[in-house]
């Protein structure tokens, strides 16, 4: 048994999850309510708007959750239902597990943001309403990318859960903290420092929520820059270099593995003590 054996299963697993059609229902519904509602035709949406930045902030609530939800659930049900202790009976590895729960579930969230983009992008085609195409393929971008950090932090969770009410709260819980509380939280630190240490300070801490980080990358490449105000004014000019790019792919990665990796080593210390 291998990794690719764990990740088809997961996917059967995803698709006969109600809270898989759940979010998908709701995730759609909202896609389509944004394009339905603005005015203007397609031309006029090339780049960031008040109606995309409020697709994307609508995103930014619901899909981390989601993603933690779903993914932190999946794995602590493995331990809750006993499926992990036949599983342990074979020649199967912790690396080999959670990388196969982890791409099941990333291609599970892939299928219904896909869907529901799609449905919304040919809704609003046909009603003359839609985004453009680039600037369509920038949210599934914003979309991908908080998947794929967010459920690094989701199998950590359900890895360091002993039940599935514990991985709900925790998972709610980081979803409050990186997504309606961080902008809080960041005044009360900010205002701990002197004034000349503000912006580096903060420039440092953006890249310790992964939702942030995403948004405001996805933000610049819309157009959207002037929304930060001047203090964004060298990122804007940074992000849209080439390496700036690659630093951000880079941190990414460096999201992603951390998180798996520590899912992992939690997963194998556990599986030692069983």
């Amino acid at each position: 048994m291998d990794a690719l054996t764990i990740m088809k299963n997961e996917i059967k697993l995803g698709f006969r999850n109600p809270w898989a059609y759940s979010f998908l229902g709701i995730f759609t519904l909202l896609s389509l309510s944004m394009l339905i509602i603005q005015s203007g035709p397609v031309s006029d949406l090339n780049q960031y708007t008040k109606t995309t930045g409020t697709l994307m902030n609508l995103i930014l609530y619901l899909l981390p959750l989601m993603t933690l939800l779903l993914g932190a659930l999946s794995i602590t049900s493995e331990k809750e239902d006993g499926r992990w202790h036949l599983l342990s009976t074979y020649p199967l590895s912790s690396f080999s597990f959670i990388i196969g729960k982890y791409a099941g579930m990333f291609i599970v969230l892939t299928a219904i943001i896909s869907f529901g983009f799609g449905l919304s992008g040919l809704i609003g085609s046909f009603l003359g309403q839609g985004l453009s195409l680039e600037t369509l393929l920038w949210i599934f971008v914003f979309s991908m990318m908080l998947i794929l950090l967010f459920l690094g932090l989701a199998v950590w969770i359900g890895a360091a859960s002993k039940n599935r009410w514990q991985a709900l709260t925790i998972s709610v819980g980081v979803w409050f903290l990186l997504v309606l509380a961080w902008p809080i939280l960041l005044i009360a630190v900010l205002s701990l420092f002197p004034y000349a240490s503000i912006q580096p300070t903060l420039e440092i801490l953006v890249f310790f929520n992964p939702a942030e980080l995403v948004r405001i990358f996805v933000t610049l490449y819309l157009g959207g820059g002037h929304i930060f105000g001047p203090a964004y004014y060298e990122w804007i000019e940074w992000f849209h270099q080439p390496f700036g790019v690659l630093f951000l792919v880079a941190v990414s990665m460096l999201w992603v593995l951390g998180s798996v990796g520590l899912t992992i080593w939690k997963w194998e210390r556990k599986r030692r003590h069983v």
